[in-house]
């Protein structure tokens, strides 16, 4: 029907939007760690967050960008992508300001409280940030879209959550729960409120 082929239209073009997106992600993700390993030997890895130091606070943005070695960046690319692209669902405004949120919120509280003499890097804190949200975002909007993909995440990304402990050596769990944190703060600060019906 011809009335439909609008709508279509823009459900195709936010899909490509969408995907040219993360395609741009992948690829300064990847590029950033190829130049790092062929020019600069790792050393790009020193500009992490350095916790309650002032040369530290650049690795505020920059952590998410840098990956120990190319195995790092392979288990952090499929759930970045894949959790990127639910966020993205709703909208890519959506993306963008939970993205900027969780790598300032979680990674001040990373600055803040993380262990002493350790540098932390990786996109792993934006990975359980983006859980945090969209967990949060079932939580506080209560639509059944939003509850279907925070189920769905859960089950699929649930045992992420060990992540959190501190039980790995080498292991950067403070990104990973000041990341999950600041997920479900951007969660409630973006997320439409369900409207309050009171009887009285």
């Amino acid at each position: 029907m011809s009335y439909d082929r609008p709508l279509l239209s823009e459900l195709k073009s936010a899909t490509v939007a969408r995907l040219q997106l993360l395609g741009a992600v992948f690829m300064g993700l990847w590029s950033i760690e190829i130049i790092d390993f062929l020019v600069f030997g790792g050393r790009l890895n020193g500009y992490g967050i350095r916790p309650r130091s002032l040369d530290g606070l650049w690795g505020i943005p920059l952590a998410p960008l840098l990956h120990g070695d190319f195995r790092h960046l392979v288990a952090n690319t499929v759930p970045l992508l894949t959790l990127s692209w639910w966020v993205m669902m709703r909208s890519m405004g959506t993306w963008i300001k939970a993205t900027i949120l969780i790598t300032l919120v979680g990674g001040a509280g990373t600055w803040l409280l993380a262990r002493g003499g350790s540098v932390h890097i990786g996109a792993s804190g934006l990975v359980f940030g983006y859980l945090g949200f969209l967990l949060g975002r079932g939580y506080y909007e209560r639509t059944m879209v939003a509850i279907a993909i925070a189920l769905f995440v859960l089950v699929t990304y649930g045992a992420m959550f060990w992540g959190v402990l501190p039980n790995q050596p080498g292991i950067s769990w403070e990104s990973h729960l000041f990341g999950f944190i600041s997920g479900i703060v951007a969660a409630y600060w973006l997320t439409s409120k369900p409207d309050i019906i009171s009887d009285r």
